[in-house]
């Protein structure tokens, strides 16, 4: 006989997997720029390239982020635990008094992050109560040399202790 999985322990035991940490930002069909903290973030296909993330059917901007045509991965360095915090917080603008730039489908583009992928949304997948939005990545940046990843595990933000 089977147990069914508990949310809270299934949270904790996935806890336990060290994860990078990025913010996802787009600019909805209302016009308005949203973004939010993910580590639901992976590379899916190199031909063609494409990567993934979740984004939580629970957020203020779950809407505007599905309704967008593409959408920018930020992926953070140790440095940048405070970008990270500010769009893990609800609600409010959270690029007021942000220097920006704008991308591909008029997604936000933070600055100094370890590589940005800006993408064209090509499939939306419903997975209880998250969506996995698969996007083709159309451009990319990356920094070099790379700097020392945030990382987050157990809940707590962390640093894997590398030299860039």
């Amino acid at each position: 006989m089977m147990t069914k999985v508990d949310g809270h322990a299934l949270r904790n035991a996935c806890g336990k997997f060290l994860t990078g940490v990025t913010v996802v930002t787009a600019q909805g069909k209302d016009g308005n720029q949203v973004g939010f903290t993910a580590n639901s973030f992976s590379s899916v296909s190199l031909e063609p390239p494409m990567v993934l993330i979740c984004v939580g059917k629970n957020i203020t901007s779950y809407d505007q982020i599905l309704s967008a045509d593409g959408f920018a991965v930020h992926v953070l360095s140790v440095d940048q635990k405070d970008l990270s915090t500010h769009f893990a917080k609800k609600g409010g603008d959270k690029f007021k008094d942000l220097v920006k730039a704008t991308g591909l489908y008029a997604a936000p583009i933070l600055s100094d992050c370890s590589a940005v992928f800006e993408c064209r949304t090509a499939n939306q997948i419903d997975a209880g109560d998250h969506t996995i939005l698969l996007g083709e990545v159309e451009q990319l940046t990356s920094q070099e040399p790379a700097k020392e990843p945030l990382g987050f595990f157990q809940g707590k933000y962390t640093s894997i202790g590398i030299e860039a």
